[in-house]
């Protein structure tokens, strides 16, 4: 089971952030190393008030500090948005798309597609490998329509604090 799954639960109330913990975020999302003394100072409060609510954001879900990385600059030369079309119960293909290490994000929609998944390959044979002894293999996979990414003009992490 995949554990940094966003939770989008029917009737769930969202997590209540205020302006300073927005302004934590923000700066956060500019560099995820920042030290609580400095972030403290950005934000006006001190370094243990800073520090709790940092924890506060983290253990609520709110915020995960990761690395992020480029993908083209460690080999990786092919990523793609897949469609799926799908038989039978969403949330079980979901679950198992979700298990495949080079799939970066996977969503339950509406529309033309039952599932969207994005994923990372070394390249089209590689891609191939991937959608026909993974994706394909798996119960319930109808059709797929993959859409490869020729370039990527913007990506952004920078949600909910403006």
């Amino acid at each position: 089971m995949t554990s940094n799954r966003l939770r989008l639960e029917p009737g769930a109330s969202p997590f209540a952030v205020d302006e300073i913990d927005k302004a934590i975020i923000e700066q956060l999302q500019s560099d995820g190393r920042i030290p609580y003394t400095r972030l403290g100072l950005a934000v006006g409060l001190s370094e243990a008030a800073v520090r709790q609510r940092v924890a506060r954001l983290t253990e609520s879900g709110v915020v995960q500090i990761v690395a992020v990385t480029d993908p083209l600059t460690l080999g990786f030369r092919r990523m793609a948005m897949i469609g799926l079309k799908v038989e039978g119960d969403l949330r079980i293909a979901s679950e198992a798309i979700a298990e495949i290490p080079e799939v970066s994000y996977v969503v339950i929609v509406s529309g033309s597609f039952d599932l969207l998944m994005e994923i990372v390959c070394e390249d089209d044979e590689h891609l191939l490998a991937i959608l026909n002894d993974k994706v394909r293999a798996i119960p319930g996979i109808r059709s797929t329509e993959t859409f490869t990414y020729l370039k990527i003009d913007k990506q952004t992490y920078a949600w909910g604090t403006r």
